[in-house]
């Protein structure tokens, strides 16, 4: 089939999606009742009908966003700042697919801005033309919690629409795509997330729902509106994007089991509730999405190249499936879950502190019994134990070799993570400072450590194969990293040292630590923090990846006792406070198996010093165990270059020792 005559037929299909996705969503309301007037406040049809179909555009328009900025980072051959012919050459459909999501970013901003006057007319129920409505919408977007995470989306969305209009290669378009994904993080925050039981495990759920579904759908929006330019490129091209669709897939569909299972009280109510219908529908759905990627890898993809028709005629489907689906999920997202999402089910100050209820006295076994398990975590380190396996296997299958203590090492140190983040430690950190220092030094201490002897990096850059067409896979994305500038700042052993220890003083004796117990995403971003700087400072010090210049074994010992002493002052200085830190979260908790919190405290800088000095010790021995390896290396390296040369190299030197005691001796004569 000629250029010509697949255009329309793709753009066809991309233009169906939101027509599908408004029907879906009309269909869905007048079925669940989510949009009959409210018997007490009503804002008046054009809020109700409005806001759901203007958030379908906002979903479906981010969703986009995403997908085309990373189909541009990942999939295609962009504008590249150096090199020559093809490989710096960026590909016909790179402009196309970058000005698509140039156009979905402006679309997610403004569309954005209308949905922050809809839901705040929708919440409170005020009609648009009430005469103080400007002044109450002020008020709402910055004395209300809600409100403050809708202006928030606004200005991320802003933001994100900016970065597109500006992006012009392929880093510029995977700083885009990671901003689209960042503000998402509203959006994960509010709706049926923000008033859950369990808030930070539907908050993970709705944020890992989000991200890839963008990735997978606009992907495949972006994918068919630019294949006409593709031409001899689009099997490879299809090919990646496909394996991106693949993990969307998985992610999708564990996410959504457990969004699904916060919003439902029985496996029935998908019978016999409206939301239930709707969820049942949507889940269909997605099972259809499912089979169509099974097609597309043993069937479509494969004949690509000769029988295109196959394959566009597929996706042209699961791009109505999408807006379909899309569609549904705007309508139980306003439609009353049979799960009650804001029950008091615990009238503690703990539960209303945490979250979560008081758990029991700790004792040796609650520290492996008690969980709160988050998905985000949980997911990370699955992922992270299956791709580092894949490689492992990748590696083998071609022949080479891989240490099993290397994979070994990895899977414990995410076996470890997950417990940390999810089990004992997370638990009781939540409610003792002592526990939250032993999440806290174990996962900064101890899980680095392991990841560094297991070498990702250097897994990494020997399974992942290397592209030729200019584009950027993994491993050239890898290898950007490892050369940026902001890599190897951060990586160089005396900055990775001074980040490790200084990072405790920053983050205890500031509003950091009030910040990461208060906030789901403050959590977050302790956990991310902490733990690539212990891998830094691990690395720079045991490591063998590369990314930073290691000095000498000598140095580095003095490295590895400063930092130790670092922590040990620390430690003491917790243990010497008088005056109890993040006093609102540690000091109203009121746990029925009292506890001074201040002692507490106190015991916790034991505990820092205590565990931040013994993993040190292991890594000195770790470290003396290499540098006599290193030792006992040259030596051999020497002897077989001496056996190569015949002691050439100990003659020459002997000659030179003579020449100069020559000279000397010649020198000596002159003077007498």
């Amino acid at each position: 089939m000629s250029e010509a005559a697949r255009r329309p037929a793709l753009l066809g299909w991309a233009a169906g999606l939101l027509p599908a996705a408004l029907v879906a969503a009309v269909a869905g309301l007048a079925f669940t009742g989510a949009a009959r007037p409210n018997e007490l406040v009503d804002p008046g049809s054009v809020v109700r009908w409005g806001l759901p179909l203007v958030t379908a555009v906002v979903r479906l328009a981010a969703m986009v966003t995403i997908g085309a900025f990373a189909v541009c980072a990942v999939v295609l051959r962009g504008p590249a700042r150096r090199g020559r012919g093809a490989a710096a050459t960026p590909s016909p459909a790179w402009r196309l697919a970058s000005r698509v999501g140039m156009v979905a970013a402006v679309t997610w901003a403004l569309g954005q801005a209308v949905y922050l006057i809809l839901a705040y007319a929708q919440v409170w129920g005020r009609p648009l033309d009430a005469p103080t409505f400007g002044q109450e919408l002020r008020v709402f977007l910055t004395g209300t919690e809600l409100g403050v995470a809708y202006l928030w989306a606004l200005v991320l969305a802003v933001v994100v629409s900016v970065a597109a209009v500006a992006t012009a290669g392929m880093t510029g378009a995977a700083w885009t795509a990671v901003l689209g994904a960042v503000a998402l993080v509203p959006v994960a925050l509010t709706g049926h997330a923000a008033g859950a039981v369990a808030h930070n495990v539907a908050v993970s759920a709705m944020l890992l729902h989000l991200v890839p579904l963008g990735t997978w759908l606009g992907g495949l929006v972006t994918l068919g509106v630019v294949a006409p330019r593709l031409a001899d490129e689009l099997p490879a091209a299809a090919r990646r994007y496909s394996a991106l669709a693949l993990w969307s897939f998985a992610l999708v569909g564990v996410t959504g089991l457990v969004s699904s299972a916060l919003r439902l009280t029985a496996p029935t109510d998908l019978v016999t509730t409206p939301y239930g219908a709707v969820l049942a529908a949507k889940v269909a759905l997605f099972a259809g999405l499912g089979v169509a990627g099974w097609l597309h890898r043993e069937r479509t993809i494969p004949r690509l190249a000769t029988t295109p028709q196959l394959f566009w005629r597929l996706a042209g489907v699961e791009v109505l499936v999408f807006g379909l689906v899309t569609g549904l999920a705007v309508v139980l997202g306003s439609s009353a879950p049979p799960q009650p999402q804001d029950p008091v089910v615990d009238p503690s100050a703990v539960f209303a502190i945490t979250g979560y209820g008081e758990p029991p006295l700790p004792t040796p076994a609650t520290w492996f019994t008690q969980w709160h398990p988050d998905p985000l975590y949980l997911v990370v380190a699955a992922s992270a134990v299956v791709v580092y396996l894949g490689w492992v296997r990748r590696l083998r299958r071609r022949g080479d070799a891989w240490p099993v203590g290397h994979t070994l090492v990895w899977v414990l140190a995410w076996v470890l993570f997950a417990w940390i983040t999810n089990g004992g430690p997370m638990v009781y950190g939540m409610v003792l400072f002592s526990a939250h220092m032993v999440m806290h030094m174990t996962l900064v201490m101890l899980v680095p450590v392991l990841w560094a002897l297991a070498a990702p990096v250097t897994l990494a850059l020997r399974a992942l194969p290397a592209r030729r067409d200019g584009s950027r896979g993994p491993r050239e994305w890898l290898l950007a990293l490892l050369h940026s500038r902001w890599a190897m700042a951060w990586a160089n052993p005396w900055v990775a040292g001074v980040n490790f220890a200084g990072s405790l003083f920053v983050f205890y004796y500031t509003d950091l630590f009030d910040l990461a117990l208060a906030t789901h995403v403050g959590h977050v971003l302790m956990v991310v923090h902490f733990s690539l700087a212990g891998y830094l400072f691990a690395n720079a010090i045991i490591g063998t990846d590369p990314g930073t210049n290691r000095p000498s074994y000598p140095l580095r010992l003095v490295l590895l006792f400063a930092t130790m002493v670092f922590h040990a002052f620390f430690g003491l200085s917790l243990a010497s406070l008088t005056e109890l830190l993040a006093a609102e979260h540690f000091g109203r908790l009121g746990l029925t198996w009292w506890v001074d919190a201040l002692a507490d405290q106190q015991l916790g800088g034991f505990v820092t010093w205590g565990i931040g000095e013994a993993p040190t010790l292991v890594l000195a021995v770790i470290m003396a165990f290499m540098w006599a390896r290193s030792d006992e290396r040259a030596a051999v390296r020497l002897d077989r270059q001496a056996d190569r040369t015949g002691e050439a190299e100990l003659a020459e030197y002997n000659r030179m020792l003579a020449e100069r005691a020559a000279a000397s001796a010649r020198e000596e004569q002159g003077r007498t």
